[in-house]
């Protein structure tokens, strides 16, 4: 494990495996070096890039000084772009996804971007995500009631009710409330693109570098109504659809397609 530190004085925790240019992946929610799929999608990029995987603000072994803003979790991205010597290559996943893409739009070293997944909400393929989620979440957690603020995270995402019921029984449930307070933080990044509305023509206009918006062929429609509709908005985008898979992706399914675009 390495560290850096961040424009605030934060410590931001990564590791770097592989070798060849440079790739950094950001994490969704509740995700971390020692949780989530990036593990396992780094030791397939390995041979083709140097990856760097990191714990996002407030997360694993990374440090959390208040108050939150997404500036400061785009400012973690900005120093290990440092670390690692621009241009790099990013994917992020999910709420990682918007994180990277607010990175991007701020100008930070990025040669080629993949988005998997943003949980953008457009249309009325499904209820938007309003001011109530949040304040039931941030209720949750100051009463430090860290299992009810990952099942409401899971019931606003679409699990249905009876997954919720099994996840509090499994195992990995602690380790998703070790990182539950988090949570607001992924929100802060998502809420203005899920409210139901057209995302704003304008609003990454300055993020002109090749971007690949990937979404699931299993994913609901909203979900790939989202994603068409942010690569429509994007000056320099394509949009690539992957059979068979969901939100959860195969990180096999994933990896090829993240060798062919950045090598392109």
């Amino acid at each position: 494990m390495s560290a850096v530190t961040s424009r605030d004085g934060t410590r931001i925790a990564y590791e770097r495996t592989g070798d060849g240019p440079p790739l950094i992946l950001v994490d969704g929610a509740l995700c971390s070096r020692n949780m989530g799929p990036m593990g396992s999608l780094a030791a397939l990029l390995a041979p083709h890039f140097t990856v760097y995987r990191y714990d996002r603000r407030g997360r694993g072994e990374s440090g959390d000084t208040p108050p939150y803003a997404i500036e400061r979790e785009v400012e973690y991205i900005a120093a290990l772009v440092d670390a690692a010597g621009a241009p790099v290559f990013v994917c992020g996943v999910s709420s990682g996804a918007a994180l990277a893409l607010e990175a991007a739009n701020r100008g930070l070293g990025i040669g080629k971007l993949v988005l998997y997944e943003a949980p953008f909400i457009v249309d009325d393929a499904r209820a938007p995500l309003l001011e109530d989620y949040r304040v039931e979440l941030t209720r949750c957690l100051a009463a430090n009631r860290r299992g009810d603020a990952v099942a409401h995270f899971m019931k606003g995402v679409g699990m249905p009710a009876p997954f919720v019921f099994l996840m509090r029984l499994m195992p990995v449930f602690g380790k998703l409330k070790a990182v539950a307070h988090t949570l607001p933080y992924d929100f802060a990044i998502v809420a203005d693109n899920q409210r139901g509305q057209p995302l704003p023509a304008d609003r990454w206009m300055s993020a002109a570098l090749p971007i690949l918006v990937v979404v699931g062929g299993k994913s609901p429609a909203w979900m790939r109504n989202g994603m068409a509709a942010l690569a429509a908005v994007l000056p320099n985008a394509k949009l690539r659809t992957l059979a068979g898979q969901t939100h959860m992706v195969s990180e096999k399914a994933l990896a090829p397609l993240l060798v062919d675009f950045f090598a392109a």
